[in-house]
């Protein structure tokens, strides 16, 4: 109907990524492929991680700053590092008050990594632009959440991962996995490794 203008100035202006600054906390593997992928967007990519090596986080672009240094550069803050006594309430109200009042803070972990009342509390004051959130702290969340009630908050249901290929990759995976070992290889994905001296398995490059 030729009404394309009106559509225009009813558009909220939105927010491009390419040349701004991805900050990973958190630089495992499914901290590094993000990062890998923020990458083809033009974003430039920092991480915070003490116990991946610098090397490492360099072969896949990414640049290891501090976590107050990371708060403070990044457009866009996204949490990637299981939940343990290290890292629980790992973002709280003084790191959201270290982030840019423009940034965006990204959790697809676990929900205790998150302060929930603190996050609240940033986006409330606006502390912080918006929230993208795959994981609560409290789940099933409870439908009065203010989360949910925020306009400047997504969220997600955690099921990247439940597709038909994904599953398939799982168990097609572990096998493989299985295999090295009976035929007296490492596996690639070692999670105790304090194993790797008393076991004779052959390190493949």
């Amino acid at each position: 109907q030729g009404r394309w203008a009106e559509g225009k100035q009813a558009q909220a202006p939105m927010v491009s990524i390419y040349g701004q600054t991805l900050g990973l906390v958190g630089c495992g593997s499914i901290g590094r492929m993000t990062g890998k992928k923020a990458q083809c967007f033009g974003l430039r990519v920092l991480g915070y991680d003490p116990y991946v090596d610098e090397s490492l986080a360099k072969e896949h672009g990414i640049t290891l700053v501090s976590l107050p240094e990371l708060l403070k550069e990044s457009d866009f803050v996204s949490v990637h590092v299981p939940l343990n006594k290290e890292t629980w309430h790992l973002a709280g109200e003084e790191e959201f008050k270290q982030m840019k009042p423009t940034a965006y803070f990204i959790n697809t972990s676990r929900g205790s990594v998150v302060d929930e009342p603190a996050l609240i509390k940033a986006l409330q004051e606006k502390w912080i632009a918006g929230a993208a959130l795959d994981v609560f702290e409290k789940e099933p969340v409870d439908p009065d959440n203010p989360l949910l009630k925020m306009d400047n908050v997504v969220v997600t249901p955690h099921s990247a991962g439940y597709s038909d290929a994904a599953s398939k990759r799982l168990r097609t995976s572990v096998g493989q996995e299985a295999a090295r070992v009976l035929s007296g290889r490492w596996p690639k994905v070692v999670v105790n490794k304090s194993v790797k001296p008393k076991v004779n398995l052959v390190k493949e490059d």
